[in-house]
């Protein structure tokens, strides 16, 4: 299940389901050849009913300017527009509209109640806007803005609340938010627009990403305590060929280079669970259920014996990714550049 929480200035998301990316509909807004021509105001005329926001949207402040001050000339001059310009742009208003939006009197002006009803949603309609523009102000600012930052589940412990700790202290107000996940959902919620970075594994290759390898981190195989290996110190993999293993499920990096790794040792194995956290898999090694390629783990687990795997060379590389050609706003920047400082200590 999903879990969201603010956590100030952190947000979290937690995810640990595979299906972790959600889908969104999203309606095309478009306005047909009956609003293409547009008069001298920029408005456009010969509405059609059908899209209504593209053709009304320029109006709206223009039309709230001249309700507050009940006087074009003066709603004119706080626009800075021309009042001839104004009023012609009101009169096309209400004839798109096919309502009355004012009683004249001259150049001043009193709201119809058709008005006053169009008046109360056009100001929740331009106070949306305002705040929307904020929000996005405030995210870009580089002392507080946001930086949406994705990462495994198994650098969650130590490694990025550690990385967050360090940039922070040149940067305490820039807030997080983030996204623990396996990688290929953080990759599908970077290319959707979802993340501006994410800390993954295997280092994605793909030409519409820019990925940078970061640090590797040892694997090791994990037996039960009793297991027949677990008092060596080192073990060919290949030695493993006959056990049942645990494993991530499919989609994980993780998964694939213990498939990878498996293979180069001359075996495909043999599977017993596939699960979605690696804590949960050295918990079922201890219980006996098989044995798994795990990295490090933050404390050490009672149960279990932990050896080096001396051939395959089994590793896995840890980089940090963004889309290619994406603009970074000045804080994303900044972090950015703090990430790819830490080539080679990410791990540390």
């Amino acid at each position: 299940m999903h879990r969201n929480a603010i956590i100030d200035p952190v947000q979290h998301e937690q995810r640990s389901q595979r299906s972790a990316s959600r889908g969104r509909n999203e309606k095309d807004t478009r306005v047909t050849s009956g609003t293409a021509a547009r008069g001298s105001d920029g408005a456009a005329e010969g509405t059609g009913s059908d899209h209504w926001g593209p053709a009304l949207a320029p109006r709206l402040a223009q039309f709230a300017a001249v309700a507050r001050h009940e006087h074009v000339t003066r709603a004119a001059q706080e626009l800075g527009m021309p009042q001839s310009t104004l009023s012609r742009a009101m009169a096309r208003l209400e004839a798109d509209l096919g309502v009355a939006l004012f009683a004249r009197r001259g150049r001043a002006v009193s709201l119809t109640p058709a008005g006053r009803t169009f008046l109360a949603s056009t100001e929740r309609a331009l106070a949306e806007v305002e705040r929307a523009a904020e929000s996005v102000r405030a995210d870009a600012d580089p002392a507080v803005g946001k930086i949406a930052f994705g990462f495994l589940h198994t650098l969650g412990t130590e490694t990025v609340p550690g990385l967050i700790r360090a940039f922070r202290v040149d940067h305490p107000r820039v807030r997080f938010q983030l996204v623990q996940n396996y990688g290929e959902a953080m990759i599908e919620r970077l290319r959707a627009g979802g993340l501006d970075l994410c800390l993954t594994s295997p280092v994605p290759d793909a030409p519409d990403l820019v990925a940078r390898r970061l640090d590797e981190q040892r694997l090791r195989l994990v037996v039960p305590g009793d297991h027949r290996l677990a008092r060596r110190k080192r073990v060919r993999l290949a030695e493993a060929a006959g056990e049942l293993f645990v494993t991530l499920e499919p989609g994980y990096g993780l998964r694939r280079i213990t498939d990878a790794l498996c293979a180069e040792a001359g075996f495909s194995p043999r599977i017993a669970f596939e699960g979605e956290e690696p804590e949960t898999l050295r918990g079922l090694v201890a219980a006996g259920l098989g044995v798994a390629l795990l990295p490090p783990p933050p404390v050490p687990r009672p149960g279990v014996a932990e050896l080096t795997v001396t051939a395959p060379r089994a590793v896995r590389e840890i980089g940090v990714a963004w889309l290619e050609g994406h603009p970074d706003t000045p804080p994303v920047a900044a972090f950015k550049r703090f990430l790819l400082s830490r080539r080679g200590q990410l791990l540390a």
